[in-house]
């Protein structure tokens, strides 16, 4: 049996930007909840099962919340408030659940504001900040650099940490592109590109120039980092799975006095030639226990690029699984 919910919202300045353009995001909603959104003026009318008509009401308030917040909405906080949903039912009744979205945490930076979009994301952003060294483990699309730079920035923005230092192992995926014109800078600028757009996505371009220069800002390959102390630092390790274990250990043990390190990676995209074992793989296998440590593991669900990505993932890893 139809349940009816009738929602009046008093504040009409927000309803374009709440219902989208041409209603797309109510539109979505009821794509995604299997529900039927009729809209009158500032009302609208919910109807569906007793439950998705509920998580259709909650998923408004929290855009409803968030343009209040003067926070942009769009397909991707409607697909985040779902994940939170989902994850909630999932979960109730287990003695130990994740954090809900009640409570996300809110990262700011320079030029926007970030908020996770899956309960792994928010957990990810909370071990960052809680444990000295995090390691951030799943597939593409799941955030995991993009978050932990965001977090980097946030700290160095609020004078908690002094540096930050990027770093990744200069490794081609799959291709061999030969010799490399220019300095070393423009010869492994290539490979820290993400790191870079994740920077320019949240700092100023003359404070992220400014600060390179001075050193405060880092963007290194993972060999630069042999013989250091990283003290007073923001330490990121991106495509860990493309390390050796010399390599990984190297790494870890620059970490010097008020510093934090993320090491993430996708141990199922190693371009490592298949006789090398990956660092990645090994540290999580020695580590697992040592206490300071977090290891968060992201899946298929956490992927926020398009929703293709998602199935590309699950199709690959069934393949996998079925040749096992």
């Amino acid at each position: 049996m139809a349940n009816t919910l009738t929602l009046e919202f008093k504040n009409n300045d927000i309803l374009p930007l709440l219902f989208g353009e041409h209603n797309s995001h109510l539109k979505y909603i009821e794509e995604k909840l299997g529900i039927q959104i009729g809209d009158r003026g500032n009302t609208l009318t919910l109807v569906g099962s007793k439950r998705n008509v509920a998580d259709a009401e909650h998923i408004l308030n929290i855009l409803q919340t968030k343009i209040k917040d003067k926070h942009e909405v769009g397909k991707a906080e409607i697909d985040a408030a779902i994940r939170f949903l989902h994850n909630k039912s999932q979960r109730k009744g287990e003695k130990k659940t994740k954090r809900m979205t009640d409570d996300a945490p809110i990262i700011t930076t320079q030029r926007k504001t970030i908020a996770p979009r899956s309960p792994n994301q928010a957990d990810y952003i909370r071990s960052i900040y809680e444990n000295e060294m995090v390691f951030g483990l799943g597939p593409a699309g799941t955030g995991k650099t993009y978050l932990a730079v965001a977090v980097g920035v946030s700290m160095y923005l609020a004078g908690e940490v002094e540096r930050l230092i990027f770093c990744r192992p200069a490794v081609e995926a799959g291709e061999h592109l030969g010799f490399l014109p220019g300095d070393m800078k423009e010869k492994v600028d290539p490979y820290l590109r993400p790191i870079y757009d994740a920077l320019h996505d949240m700092m100023n371009n003359e404070l992220i120039h400014k600060k390179m220069e001075s050193g405060d800002i880092e963007v290194a390959p993972l060999a630069f980092m042999r013989g250091r102390t990283l003290s007073n630092a923001f330490v990121i390790l991106d495509e860990a799975q493309n390390t050796t274990p010399t390599q990984m250990k190297m790494l870890l043990t620059r970490l010097g006095e008020s510093s934090r390190m993320v090491i993430n990676g996708d141990l199922s995209q190693t371009d490592l030639p298949p006789s090398v074992t990956s660092g990645l793989r090994d540290a999580v296998n020695t580590l697992k226990g040592v206490k300071g440590i977090y290891f968060n593991h992201f899946d298929k669900t956490d992927v926020i690029r398009h929703p293709l990505v998602g199935r590309i993932i699950h199709a690959y890893d069934k393949k996998h699984k079925d040749k096992t």
